[in-house]
């Protein structure tokens, strides 16, 4: 009798069927089938191991051997080593942009997934290895130093872009990025991407502070394509806010699902009013360009920010009285020496704008601090407490200033999605040598989280309208399952193989697996295992 981990593979394999994963990358990458297995069960394989236990690629060969990698896609464990890995990735590394677009239109027919609203962010890989830039292929992203997420300025960096649906949260489209990419610069090429892959459906792009470039937008603008996002702080001054009164500003119908179960009083509350703002070139014959301007005032931002803000004032306080008292001591004898500290606790505490303060010297040369806080320019940065911009080219007939709002307001779609891709996919570190399969394991693993929010979308309209279930948690309480839930309770399962004439079987032990397996329509026993 022999026992195997079972866990998820049977409800990925039947996912990465549905997408024809493996034939997409066939189609486009032949040969590679010595040793009977090619380039795409290789590659689903890959998808798999990312999904149900991440290793090194030296380790994926250990991990179908103890997972029923062979009964649930029919290919041998010694198959699956390292150096075989590293030629399948070698192989789709000339083909992943149109791998993923092949493989994210499949998504689309296949799954019925609405690309109506889609969601743009980058973000950055640290990687360890020396990757020398002589070393690097250049028709591949360029592994180098950058600005990282994860503030690792030590570690050479590669970047990845998604794309992921408002429906579902499911990241249709990924490309991977040189390490020193500007992320402005990247809005275009995904635009293009996008739309190719949408075919001739509309789309709203949602996106960070990065796409608002009088580049990006004559882009956008240009090509049709609606979108939204933020408008870098730099490009609005302070008195755009400190102009209107959030009472006069029309109140969004809108909860954050974190205050859902508050009482009405403590729920963050958004309120919404537009105007224009405009844009202009690089150079004065450049035509200006004027769009729809949403100014959002919140409540919570407001009082976080009136929080920092005090905190900021009692500390640089408590560091002035102390200064003035120390003045003329032992370690203040002289005015410079006042002077140097009264510049240090201004940068330190970030008060420079509204500290007001003299240093003087009696005629014995015993220098003295006195100091306040001018009232009128704190009351001056309390008028714009809470108040942000979107950027729009939505006409009003299609979304007042609330529904542009709530549109944004989406936008943690894809910061969730990262969060799942360095997470439970262990996208860091990456183990392997060259920038030419970095490109390539990097684009498996957005793959596999395609996958895994796909999964996650069927359990969860599977569920019905309210979306929630009970026997995830110990408690038994009702919740909305995540993908790393639904994996965590399907990684239980067990394959037991007997002997000849004993056919294989699942050991379930928990009734939530039965349950998740029945929403996501799968029948474990349509696995490739043995023929008896």
């Amino acid at each position: 009798m022999v026992e195997k981990r079972l866990g998820a593979l049977p409800v990925v394999s039947e996912f990465t069927r549905r997408l024809d994963l493996a034939g997409i990358v066939d189609a486009v990458c032949p040969g590679g089938a010595s040793a009977h297995v090619t380039h795409g069960q290789v590659i689903e394989a890959l998808v798999a191991n990312r999904l149900t236990s991440p290793a090194p690629l030296v380790r994926v060969e250990d991990w179908a051997r103890c997972w029923a990698v062979e009964e649930v896609f029919g290919i041998e464990p010694g198959l699956l080593n390292d150096d075989r890995l590293a030629r399948a990735l070698d192989a789709i590394a000339p083909h992943l942009e149109h791998i993923a677009g092949t493989v994210g239109a499949r998504a689309i027919a296949e799954f019925g997934i609405d690309v109506s609203r889609l969601h743009w962010d980058m973000t950055s890989m640290s990687v360890h290895g020396a990757y020398p830039a002589e070393g690097q292929d250049e028709d591949f992203p360029v592994i180098g130093y950058g600005h990282p997420k994860d503030r690792r300025v030590d570690l050479k960096q590669v970047q990845a872009g998604l794309a992921v649906t408002a429906d579902g949260g499911i990241p249709l489209h990924a490309r991977v990025f040189d390490g020193p990419a500007a992320e402005v610069s990247q809005v275009v090429g995904a635009m293009k991407d996008l739309r190719t892959m949408a075919s001739t459906r509309d789309f709203l792009m949602v996106a960070d502070s990065k796409l608002v470039s009088y580049a990006n937008v004559t882009a956008l603008l240009a090509a049709g394509v609606q979108f939204v996002a933020p408008v870098p702080a730099a490009q609005v001054k302070d008195g755009v806010y400190a102009a209107p009164d959030p009472a006069l500003a029309t109140v969004v119908d809108w909860v954050p699902d974190r205050d859902a179960a508050k009482p009405a009083e403590r729920r963050e509350s958004y309120r919404a009013l537009e105007d224009t703002h405009t844009l202009k070139g690089p150079r004065k014959s450049d035509p200006e360009l004027t769009v729809r301007r949403i100014l959002v005032h919140s409540t919570a931002n407001a009082a976080g920010q009136q929080a920092a803000r005090d905190k900021r004032l009692t500390k640089a306080a408590e560091d002035l009285n102390k200064l003035a008292s120390a003045a003329g001591g032992r370690h203040y004898k002289s005015a410079e020496k006042v002077l140097a500290r009264v510049g240090v606790i201004t940068a330190k505490r970030r008060v420079a704008s509204c500290l007001r303060f003299t240093v003087a010297e009696d005629d014995a040369g015993t220098p003295s601090l006195t100091w306040h806080f001018d009232q009128e320019i704190l009351a001056a940065e309390a008028a714009v407490d809470g108040w942000y911009a979107l950027l729009t080219t939505l006409p009003p007939e299609q979304a007042d200033p609330g529904q542009v709002l709530i549109h944004y307001k989406g936008q943690g779609t894809v910061e969730r999605r990262y969060h799942d891709f360095k997470g439970p996919l262990a996208v860091a570190p990456v183990f392997v040598q060259h920038n030419r399969r970095v490109a390539a394991l990097i684009q498996v693993i957005c793959l596999a989280l395609l996958v895994f929010c796909l999964i996650e979308r069927q359990v969860r309209r599977a569920l019905g309208p309210e979306q929630t279930m009970r026997g995830l948690y110990p408690d038994n309480r009702r919740v909305s399952p995540t993908g790393r839930m639904i994996f965590y309770h399907l990684g239980e399962l067990t394959l037991r193989i007997g002997h000849i004439t004993d056919p294989p079987t699942v050991q379930i032990t928990r009734g939530v697996q039965l349950h998740l397996l029945d929403l996501l329509d799968t029948d474990i026993g349509q696995t490739r295992w043995p023929q008896t």
